[in-house]
């Protein structure tokens, strides 16, 4: 079974988000997968997502109200096959934990699945309004078909 985790800043935005999104097409399609997420800070460990990306979630028929913020660490890299940033910023977090060059290799910005080789980031929806929510679903929705499509 492959593993993929999502990684961004606090774990309660983007990454919940696409967590929650691939658990979803998991579901559906019966995939062998297993996904997970974390932020690269220690801002939010152990809280639930940001109402309003609950609220998205919902408005999509997803549930991540279950899910709790944890913080990325050296020994992901060990437990998950994928790891995908959502900016890269965070991406750079993360590669400065990797061991070796397996590790970085794990490592890429999850809408190079969506936008191949333009290394474009997720923007983060914490401080802008509603609408930033909603792009933020339909980029990770996006990315999150084509990176089933490859599998």
């Amino acid at each position: 079974m492959k593993k993929v985790l999502f990684v961004c800043l606090g774990n309660i935005c983007r990454s919940a988000m696409a967590e929650g999104i691939l658990t979803g097409k998991i579901k559906k399609n019966k995939l062998n997968l297993n996904v997970d997420s974390a932020g690269t800070s220690n801002y939010h460990i152990g809280e639930a997502p940001d109402k309003r990306m609950q609220q998205k979630a919902i408005e999509h028929s997803l549930d991540i109200s279950n899910q709790r913020g944890r913080q990325f660490k050296a020994t992901d890299f060990d437990n998950f096959d994928y790891i995908f940033a959502m900016d890269e910023e965070n991406q750079g977090n993360i590669l400065k934990l990797a061991k070796n060059e397996s590790d970085k290799n794990k490592v890429d910005l999850f809408l190079n699945y969506s936008n191949p080789n333009q290394n474009l980031s997720v923007p983060d929806p914490y401080y802008g309004g509603e609408q930033g929510f909603e792009d933020v679903y339909q980029m990770l929705n996006e990315a999150c078909d084509k990176f089933i499509e490859t599998l």
